[in-house]
């Protein structure tokens, strides 16, 4: 049974990511920070359904935590999925944005991809089998204001996908992000009314968690071994 770790695993989008990949027969680890508690309801509630999981909770920003997470998670063997899908918001304007709010979102997104992805190569590597994908946004590809720091961490996850899938072409493993736009959650019904979701999107609605989870479990699959280094949008024609 192939491993996953899906970062940001106790949210939304993180949530029906490691649903999905449980369904397909991988052993899931659900990853939170601060979130602990829903990391291992969904772990359950994957378990109850007949699929295999467990939660770990460190800060993907935090290095050294990171690395003594991921080490405990690497002696019972090799992740073959990484799903980099932890990511913040910390918006403001860019006359108005403070150091600290530049700093932490690109230390969870930008950094903590990094802190994950990197521990995780060389045993990836060594058994000739992986996939390493991340969640990105339209924002990284179109901008948006306030999201400065935002949209500048999630276009570094395209420049690093890139790179490091010809790193990894010849190894057997692919790498690859999603950008997703408009996705129904919680926060999004806030900051999305209706007929904003109509102005902006094409299709006239929000996409769903499952919709990206879908994209995600596919890029996963064994019959997406040829696709890397793509940035795929999933926004509803938005651009």
């Amino acid at each position: 049974m192939k491993r996953a770790l899906v970062t940001g695993g106790s949210g939304g989008i993180g949530a029906a990511i490691c649903r999905r990949l449980a369904a397909d027969g991988r052993h899931v680890y659900v990853h939170a920070n601060t979130r602990s508690e829903e990391a291992r309801r969904i772990a359950s509630d994957i378990a109850t359904a007949g699929g295999s999981a467990a939660a770990v909770t460190f800060d993907v920003a935090d290095r050294v935590a990171s690395e003594a997470a991921l080490q405990r998670i690497l002696d019972e063997g090799a992740i073959q999925i990484v799903v980099n899908n932890a990511g913040i918001h910390d918006d403001a304007v860019m006359p108005a944005m403070k150091p600290e709010q530049w700093s932490r979102v690109i230390d969870v997104s930008l950094n903590g991809f990094f802190n994950v992805t990197q521990p995780l190569l060389m045993p990836m590597i060594g058994t000739r089998w992986g996939r390493i994908i991340s969640v990105s946004s339209v924002a990284a590809l179109a901008g948006n204001r306030g999201q400065t720091n935002y949209a500048a961490a999630k276009a570094g996850l395209h420049g690093a996908t890139k790179a490091l899938a010809l790193e990894l072409a010849s190894r057997g493993i692919t790498v690859n992000a999603v950008a997703p736009g408009i996705i129904a959650s919680s926060m999004t019904e806030n900051v999305f009314p209706k007929e904003a979701i109509d102005r902006l999107v094409p299709m006239k609605r929000a996409g769903s968690p499952q919709e990206v989870a879908d994209l995600i479990g596919f890029l996963a699959s064994e019959q997406a071994g040829y696709i890397s280094g793509q940035i795929i949008s999933i926004n509803g024609a938005m651009i």
